[in-house]
């Protein structure tokens, strides 16, 4: 049984992931010593979560760990790139044993699946709060970025919207749906679908990515500013899941699409000469993604309906000041 700092990490947490030949040395020195492939750069990303602000206090601590990587595994995405190794800073408010085999099994179970190896980091005594650093690599100058958006790209976004926070709140018990409904939307929460595969797919043809984690309005905000360009939204295009469908009905639906945040979906811009390639991949079922709207000169996000008048959004995105 652990019963200090470094019990703890031998027991739980030294040998957590799939170690490769990449990891020249691991968990349990004063550095890591990592291996990257010839020709490709590091991708580095770093998120963290606090019980009561990112989760509800005394959520299984299984499905806290999964999600606490699963966002980090978003970014990477994101970006094209693959995930290889991490760091866990961990802050807890005491050594429960079951708490922590229960961590450590949904961590090393994620870990595992995305073929991504523990590589060090950090444990401390406070209210409960997990940081991981995710370090991946992508071939040099390949990397998607935030700033290559051009007028005339077609927007894209992967998966469903508004699941994540319909399941917040199915969480956090402010709705009561069928047994089925639940269980789809609690899972869209703690355990976001990182779409890594996917993003090396569209590395091959997509001008700029995000993951939306604040909401899409926002997060193509972000995407906007970075190209120097703006976007239009056809909210009647937003991919919804049948379970948020029934759930919130079609105004509540696209709200939380727009700006509910937690969906940790791809959004990504396809040029003209992309979309051949773009579409064959989502006819093979390689790729999961809708055209939501267009990259458009200026600066703004604007959203309309089916009708091509403005729908306001009420609500830009999550943010945490």
């Amino acid at each position: 049984m652990a019963t200090d700092e470094f019990s703890l990490i031998a027991q739980y947490f030294s040998a957590c992931g799939a170690e490769g030949d990449d990891t020249l040395l691991g968990v349990g020195d004063d550095c890591a010593l990592l291996a990257p492939p010839a020709g490709e750069v590091l991708a580095v990303t770093t998120d963290t979560l606090i019980s009561s602000v990112h989760f509800p206090h005394h959520s299984p601590a299984r499905l806290i760990a999964q999600r606490a990587l699963a966002v980090n595994l978003s970014d990477m995405a994101a970006m094209g790139a693959t995930p290889r190794w991490f760091q866990l800073a961990l802050t807890l408010p005491d050594s429960d044993q079951s708490w922590l085999a229960e961590f450590s099994a949904g961590l090393n179970a994620m870990a595992c699946e995305f073929n991504c190896a523990l590589v060090g980091g950090d444990t401390t005594r406070g209210p409960l709060t997990i940081s991981i650093t995710l370090i991946g690599t992508v071939p040099s100058r390949e990397a998607l970025k935030r700033s290559g958006a051009k007028p005339g790209d077609t927007v894209f976004v992967s998966g469903t919207l508004g699941d994540g926070a319909a399941g917040l709140a199915v969480v956090e018990g402010r709705l009561s749906l069928s047994v089925e409904d639940t269980g789809f939307l609690e899972e869209r929460f703690w355990q976001p679908q990182a779409r890594v595969a996917q993003g090396l797919k569209i590395r091959e043809f997509a001008s700029a990515a995000i993951d939306i984690s604040d909401g899409l309005v926002a997060d193509l905000g972000h995407i906007a500013k970075a190209s120097q360009v703006g976007a239009l939204v056809e909210v009647d295009k937003l991919p919804l899941s049948p379970a948020l469908r029934r759930a919130a009905g079609s105004e509540r639906g696209l709200t939380w699409a727009l700006s509910g945040g937690d969906d940790y979906e791809l959004c990504f811009t396809v040029p003209a000469s992309g979309l051949a390639q773009c579409q064959r991949l989502i006819d093979e079922g390689v790729l999961t993604a809708t055209a939501i709207g267009q990259i458009t000169a200026g600066q703004a996000v604007r959203c309309v309906d089916g009708q091509g008048s403005s729908y306001d959004v009420t609500h830009s995105g999550y943010q945490h000041f």
